[in-house]
């Protein structure tokens, strides 16, 4: 009986843990986005800066910035033609981790 409490116990933290590591905006925002847009959002020859974006301070709900994570920026889609790459499309990322990489871009942007 002891084990399978033990064994409950471990399940539950390790699924409590995964959770909360797949929803960490900081560190999938430095994994995923800093490459190119810079480690604090300020934007570099690759990406645009994050910092008072007007396309993010601009989103109310966020839609847009996730559907812009999920499915990327490429040809007619892609709004900074500057820019020589296209945005890869964020498509193994699960919804909460786009909602949190939306509050680090969401803080990014608020920073003038």
């Amino acid at each position: 009986m002891r084990k399978f409490i033990g064994l409950g116990v471990v399940a539950l933290s390790l699924a409590v843990a995964g959770s909360a590591l797949a929803s960490d905006g900081a560190a999938i925002f430095k994994s995923k986005c800093s490459p190119c847009h810079g480690a604090e959002g300020q934007g570099t020859a690759m990406a645009p800066a994050f910092k008072g974006n007007a396309f993010i301070t601009g989103s109310k709900d966020g839609a847009d910035i996730a559907a812009t994570i999920k499915d990327g920026r490429a040809g007619a889609a892609k709004k900074y033609k500057n820019f020589a790459i296209a945005m890869p499309a964020q498509k193994a990322l699960t919804d909460d981790d786009v909602k949190a990489v939306i509050g680090v871009l969401k803080e990014l942007a608020a920073k003038k």
